[in-house]
């Protein structure tokens, strides 16, 4: 199977957040947000279930969406997909701006649009969840254009610093083509990238081994 296929599919760029039960406001940087249906309004929304996030909608039920622009900038995508909600306040030092619904979201600045939604069902898709979910608010912020996948790692996103080659003998780096994360063995027990486990993924944005390319 020719993995890069799957690039070739269209993306928008979400900021999809929540709130814990102990009232604490959470986020996660996702692509895989559809609208479902019109009649009723219904989107899905796709989550890694290594994903705090998906843990505090299967616990709330609740989750607003921000449909992301193209003004937003990188420090964004750092803050809400290259760290955990279980280990860092993804809103910290940031001012909080709240739908209806009470749940935080982003401003103009960043968002051309934001959906309230509460979970309807959900489908469990082994490795991921899928949450049908009815639009209960949907608002306009902004004109500016959608940041789609493609437009974030052609503008967006900083290209890899150029690497040292490897030495004979001296295991390879690899990255991860959709994030940047450099896997480097030095930093990692020594361990070859050919030899982590066949189900390893990455640690900030949770895409297999076959997503990364060695330096």
């Amino acid at each position: 199977m020719d993995a890069s296929a799957f690039f070739k599919i269209g993306y928008g760029l979400y900021l999809v957040t929540t709130r814990d039960g102990a009232g604490r406001d959470n986020g996660m940087i996702c692509n895989t947000v559809v609208q479902a249906t019109a009649t009723p309004a219904r989107i899905t929304v796709i989550i890694n279930k290594q994903n705090y996030t998906h843990e505090t909608v299967k616990e709330t039920g609740l989750m607003n969406v921000c449909v992301l622009s193209r003004s937003a900038p990188f420090s964004l995508f750092k803050r809400f997909g290259f760290q955990s909600g279980r280990d860092a306040d993804k809103f910290e030092g940031m001012e909080k701006i709240r739908a209806a619904n009470s749940l935080a979201i982003v401003g103009a600045d960043v968002a051309n649009a934001v959906f309230a939604l509460k979970v309807a069902s959900y489908v469990d898709l082994g490795t991921h969840g899928l949450f049908v979910c009815d639009v209960l608010e949907a608002q306009t912020m902004s004109d500016e254009p959608t940041m789609t996948y493609d437009y974030y790692h052609e503008n967006v996103k900083p290209k890899p610093e150029a690497q040292k080659p490897a030495s004979a003998g001296e295991p390879k780096k690899w990255v991860c083509v959709i994030c940047g994360y450099i896997y480097d063995p030095a930093e990692n027990g020594g361990v070859a990238f050919e030899d982590l486990p066949a189900d390893w993924t990455c640690p900030w944005c949770k895409h297999p081994k076959t997503d990364f390319k060695p330096l």
